[in-house]
């Protein structure tokens, strides 16, 4: 395994999404970190799920053409593209560990690009799978 670090989707929509400004700033300095050493890693899923959320889900939306910009700048990070066998993989991650489909999309993913890590507040934190864990980055703040 490698120091690469898998961002979830929650970590990239609260680095835009203002109602939060603890936690802009924590997934601020987490992609800025990512950037600059080339650690971080996404899906094609959370680039999807990104662009939905910020521009749809949030109090202060993005507009398209705001959302589409960042996602061509977080885009240049390594990016887990999704096949048949990423599926498969989801498919049997869902089966072993009973978590939804689209976490264990976001754990197949993860293991593919060979992570130590997936920060995210959604997946359970401590947990691991196939030897990637769960971190959440947003635990030591104060709650909003």
């Amino acid at each position: 395994m490698s120091d690469r670090v898998f961002l979830d989707t929650n970590v990239v929509v609260y680095a835009y999404d203002r109602h939060d400004p603890a936690k802009q700033a924590r997934a601020q300095e987490i992609l800025r970190d990512g950037l600059r050493d080339d650690t971080a890693v996404l899906s094609a899923q959370v680039l999807g799920e990104f662009l939905v959320t910020v521009t749809r889900r949030i109090p202060v939306p993005l507009s398209l053409p705001e959302a589409r910009e960042v996602v061509e700048l977080v885009g240049i990070l390594c990016v887990v593209d999704i096949d048949r066998s990423l599926v498969k993989r989801a498919r049997d991650t869902q089966q072993r560990y009973q978590i939804n489909y689209w976490d264990s999309l976001i754990v197949a993913a993860a293991e593919r690009s060979d992570c130590k890590r997936i920060l995210s507040e959604d997946l359970q934190h401590g947990q691991s799978y196939h030897g990637v864990t769960v971190e959440n980055p947003f635990l030591a703040l104060p709650a909003s």
